[in-house]
């Protein structure tokens, strides 16, 4: 069970699939409009009636481009997303009524819990950020950073608060449609944490190692890399592919800019500055290039096109920062908002980044600039290549499939 953009759905499609091959019968229960991302795989599907696409470009989606960054914006989050939680509970709840086990991403973690609960069905978490708190750094959907050791700390109870804060209307009604007895805010969370209960993160011990102060139960497993079937690029794509060097992509993911038509003329510059070809891709924020140095694509397979590059530029989204890693190709991070900061900050401490280019900062000369250092300089291309191949020996199934057969 998952909600969010495609950065907090298409892990899950590689995991189902890997579970379904080893015997289980997995059901992924998420937003209808990704229901394509399933075909093929062996993972059945079960939608959610909300469109996460449409809700950012809502009046309401838009204002978070008026919000500051960092707690502020997550504030702003949090009430959006409070209001919407409970058009999704009749779905959730039924999927689970046909279901042995839920397992449950970290963006419905309280709520699933509340299901598996008053269903008497045994749960864990499949996390994608790590969200428990720790002294060795701030919580990711800040920025990450350090506030030092207690305020790391202090921060990362706080946000932990502010997730379970989008569900108190939601969890009370579930609570109470399966006879579950009322309990005060806060409450599950504490429960969770005394029973040790399971949480298995899809990330590289590589890139975050497992802090050292967390709680028994929670484990570092490595990436589940999306399902893409035979991931195969579209012809037009190719042909500019074997026309000239690498080039290098730009694209900002599911996130939403409030002017994308500078933007873009601001990437198109950037390249052309700098001496590269471009694969600039549309996404959500509706990107846009022309020109014979530079193709604009729609939805394409990470895992065909990123070792074809010469460098990523990205949002740091956690499914695209893994997608880079595992290409093994430099990357120029463009943070936007919340866990993207703490992404870009470990490819740069990783030296696979010479920096990052913060969206709200970013210029044709600033972005130039990133770009000639991760193209040119070859210590970031050796250690992408060096770190890519360690990423992809890793196996982060094999954890999960054994605390599932743990709970038979």
């Amino acid at each position: 069970m998952t909600a969010g953009s495609r950065g907090d759905v298409a892990p899950y499609t590689g995991l189902g699939h890997a579970l379904a091959r080893a015997g289980h019968e997995v059901t992924l229960v998420t937003h209808e409009s990704f229901a394509p991302l399933v075909a093929g795989s062996g993972v059945g599907f079960h939608p959610l009636p909300l469109d996460p696409r449409a809700e950012l470009e809502s009046s309401r989606g838009r204002g978070l481009h008026r919000s500051a960054s960092g707690g502020g914006k997550l504030l702003r989050v949090v009430r959006m997303a409070r209001a919407l939680a409970g058009r999704m509970t009749d779905d959730l709840l039924t999927a689970a009524r046909g279901s042995e086990v839920l397992l449950l991403s970290g963006s419905l973690g309280p709520l699933g819990h509340a299901l598996a609960e008053g269903l008497s069905l045994p749960s864990m978490g499949v996390y994608l950020q790590p969200l428990a708190p720790t002294r060795e750094f701030a919580p990711p959907m800040l920025g990450g950073g350090s506030w030092g050791a207690v305020g790391n700390r202090v921060a990362g109870r706080g946000v932990n608060r502010a997730v379970e804060h989008v569900f108190t209307t939601a969890v009370p009604e579930v609570r109470s449609r399966l006879g579950l007895p009322r309990i005060r805010p806060g409450a599950a969370l504490r429960s969770r944490e005394r029973q040790n209960w399971p949480v298995h993160h899809g990330f590289s011990p590589l890139i975050v190692p497992r802090p050292a102060d967390w709680r028994p139960g929670l484990t570092v497993a490595g990436y589940w890399w999306p399902y893409d079937g035979d991931a195969q690029l579209p012809p037009e794509l190719r042909d500019f592919l074997d026309a000239g060097p690498p080039p290098v992509f730009v694209g900002l993911g599911s996130a939403t800019v409030p002017d994308p038509e500078q933007l873009s003329a601001d990437i198109v510059r950037a390249l052309r500055r700098a001496g590269l070809r471009g694969v600039v891709q549309r996404g959500w924020g509706g990107l846009e290039a022309a020109g014979d140095d530079v193709l604009t694509v729609g939805e394409v397979p990470h895992s065909a096109l990123f070792p074809r590059m010469a460098a990523v530029v990205h949002h740091c989204g956690a499914g695209t920062t893994a997608a880079g890693l595992r290409a093994g190709v430099p990357a120029v991070p463009v943070p936007v908002q919340f866990d993207e900061g703490f992404w870009a900050a470990r490819l740069v401490a990783l030296g696979v980044a010479p920096g990052a280019v913060p969206l709200r900062g970013l210029t044709a000369d600033s972005l130039s600039a990133a770009l000639v250092r991760a193209t040119r300089e070859p210590a970031y291309a050796e250690r992408a290549r060096l770190l890519g191949a360690r990423v992809r020996a890793e196996d982060g199934v094999t954890p999960v499939l054994a605390a599932l057969d743990g709970l038979r």
